[in-house]
């Protein structure tokens, strides 16, 4: 049986690493009372609100007393590529206030449309012409956007 090797998923890391990496936030299902299953056939979030682009994209290794911490481990930042790709996000206090988000993905790829200013990290469905291929779905217990909130999310995905 082959096996996709360690050279390999670096080189799947690397590849995504150059793309513009894109959390996206969204409604999902207003009937969802907990956290639905994540269907591995995902393509696309149910309902959109906005993408913001990635604040941080680093490579990272497994270490128990690392300073990247997030579900299933803990990371230390590497200048070497590995496998495993880090990912931070940080809205702004006003992105998507007064919004349930149920749903959140890390899209690779994502276009802005031609109109939308250099340096916009901030983007409605409606400024974005190709969302790119979804990397990561989460399904989550509601989160109410307020105001005075600036939310953040932090993500180490590994290949």
């Amino acid at each position: 049986m082959a096996i996709l090797t360690r050279t390999g998923r670096t080189l799947f890391a690397k590849t995504i690493a150059q793309t513009d990496i894109y959390l996206a936030w969204g409604r999902g299902d207003a009937n969802w009372q907990d956290p639905t299953p994540e269907p591995i056939s995902a393509a696309h979030l149910q309902a959109v609100i906005g993408y913001r682009k990635a604040k941080k994209v680093a490579f990272c290794e497994p270490d128990d007393t690392g300073d990247i911490m997030v579900q299933g481990g803990r990371f230390s930042q590497t200048t070497e590529p590995t496998q495993y790709l880090y990912c931070q996000f940080t809205f702004d206090f006003l992105d998507a206030a007064g919004e349930t988000i149920r749903e959140v993905g890390l899209m690779s790829g994502t276009v802005a449309h031609h109109s939308v200013p250099e340096g916009q990290v901030y983007l409605t469905p409606e400024q974005v012409d190709e969302p790119g291929t979804l990397l990561l779905l989460e399904h989550r217990a509601p989160l109410i956007r307020e105001q005075g909130v600036r939310e953040s999310f932090e993500f180490v995905i590994s290949f």
